[in-house]
């Protein structure tokens, strides 16, 4: 009787509806967002502790997330993987020998380095074990089949594979699958010899330089062009690589040669082939059976996942977020977009979140499929701090006026270190979503999306305005 009477109270208040929002308040939120350029179309939802709602626009329409996708894969992979604050002894990138021929194989790290001050999870750790038993080798291979073979998610934008944004995912990455190249102020490229170049940059008086690249995808020219002021100091730029367990293992090829190997073979790669078994709508509940794991020369052990969390939330890392999805695809599937699909999936029903207020392609938001709506990210947000690992995943956060892409938001006002939220930025399209803590010690947790902004304009002012005013009347 008395759990009866209790779902009755229950019903009854969701029955009732939501308060009013503050008139003016209200008013002075829409002539804030109204500052950005017309056309724009903002969604925004703002609720207090208890849920309750103080600040409702478009709360149910389905906006371009951009990077606050990065909040769902993140979150997913606290929910999903068995343990983010050890060292990661099942990511690490290992070599076997296969007779003469070396093997560099993927386990899905995201941090593995070349860098000549590595410290930790370097790459030179697995050449070293290999100079130690052989002075000769054949071929060098670079095995990624953890994963299947999705270097790019749909939606993405051609136009970002050449740069850092969209270089390729891959179970096997090196320094962040991206390559260095500094134009000097005599016009000069230099870069690792992964890539040959065409330099059609030209050297013009004074310190402004304008220097584009671009290249064929999976091509190995970069081309070059622009220009850099003979005052100017070195441009640096940091290009996309498209195939990265090939770079990774060209990579660890020039490692060895450094170290006295003969290297006698070529450098060659392994892929797995994307098949209807790596599609769960497909293969039905049954998974594939995954070949056991073979002995291996050495192996590295990277820090913990949650260090990565940090880095792929406070500065917007976006292939260290797709491996994300690629990590937790693997839990219970091959390792697939769409396996890491279903595990967000699972993730929101347990949210609460209705299916229809979400759709993804990715785990970066660099997809422009991927769509959102406010009462989704708050929804999220909501759970994720009722989670025993929710602290942790909000200390991620960029805060603002303090760090990451909020470093520079929100410094001298009302909300100065007390907003810690995931941004997102794509073509015509803005994000932001987090807590907020209010004049009154209050901690608000809010979503606010733009899209269709006009080419040329920005609608962050009136985002960060139309908080800001909320924060100081709550």
């Amino acid at each position: 009787m008395l759990k009866g009477a209790f779902t009755a109270v229950l019903a009854l208040v969701a029955a009732m509806p939501a308060p009013a929002q503050d008139a003016g308040l209200r008013g002075r939120v829409d002539a804030a967002l109204a500052q950005a350029a017309a056309g724009t179309r903002f969604g925004l939802l703002v609720v207090d502790e208890q849920g309750r709602e103080v600040i409702v626009i478009n709360p149910d329409q389905r906006f371009i997330p951009a990077s606050n996708t990065k909040m769902y894969t993140t979150a997913a992979a606290y929910a999903t993987l068995p343990d983010m604050t050890g060292p990661d002894t099942t990511g690490g990138a290992a070599v076997r020998l296969e007779g003469r021929d070396v093997v560099l194989i993927g386990n899905g790290d995201a941090r593995l380095s070349s860098a000549d001050d590595c410290a930790v999870d370097c790459l030179a750790t697995l050449a070293d074990a290999i100079a130690t038993k052989t002075k000769v080798v054949g071929n060098i291979i670079g095995d990624d089949t953890l994963f299947p073979d999705q270097r790019w998610g749909p939606g993405m934008s051609w136009n970002n594979i050449p740069t850092r944004s969209g270089t390729g995912i891959s179970a096997l990455t090196l320094d962040d699958n991206e390559l260095p190249v500094t134009v000097g102020t005599d016009g000069k490229a230099t870069l690792p010899a992964y890539y040959s170049v065409d330099n059609r940059v030209t050297v013009v008086p004074g310190a402004k330089s304008d220097i584009g690249f671009d290249r064929d995808p999976n091509g190995y020219v970069l081309r070059l062009t622009g220009t850099i002021g003979a005052d100017a100091k070195p441009e640096q730029l940091r290009v996309g690589i498209d195939d990265p367990a090939r770079y990774a293992a060209w990579r660890l090829g020039e490692m060895l040669k450094v170290r006295g190997v003969k290297v006698t073979g070529k450098i060659d790669v392994r892929h797995r082939v994307l098949t209807a078994a790596d599609d769960p709508a497909i293969r039905g509940a049954a998974l594939p059976a995954r070949p056991p794991a073979e002995p291996v020369l050495a192996k590295l052990i990277p820090p913990p996942l949650a260090d990565d969390v940090v880095l792929t939330n406070k500065v917007s890392q976006n292939l260290h977020a797709d491996l994300f999805l690629r990590r937790v695809a693997l839990v219970n599937g091959t390792g697939s977009i769409a396996d890491g699909q279903v595990a967000v999936r699972t993730m929101l029903a347990k949210a609460g979140v209705a299916r229809t207020a979400f759709d993804f392609s990715d785990g970066s938001g660099m997809s422009s499929y991927n769509r959102v709506a406010p009462r989704a990210s708050v929804g999220l947000l909501r759970w994720v701090a009722a989670q025993p690992w929710g602290a942790a995943w909000r200390a991620s956060l960029p805060v603002g006026g303090v760090d990451g892409t909020l470093a520079r938001r929100f410094a001298g006002t009302i909300l100065d270190k007390k907003l810690f939220a995931k941004t997102g930025s794509l073509n015509a399209t803005s994000a932001l979503s987090g807590y907020m803590i209010a004049a009154s010690g209050r901690t608000l947790t809010f979503s606010v999306y733009a899209n269709d902004i006009p080419d040329g304009t920005s609608a962050i002012k009136a985002m960060d305005a139309a908080l800001v005013l909320i924060a100081a009347a709550n």
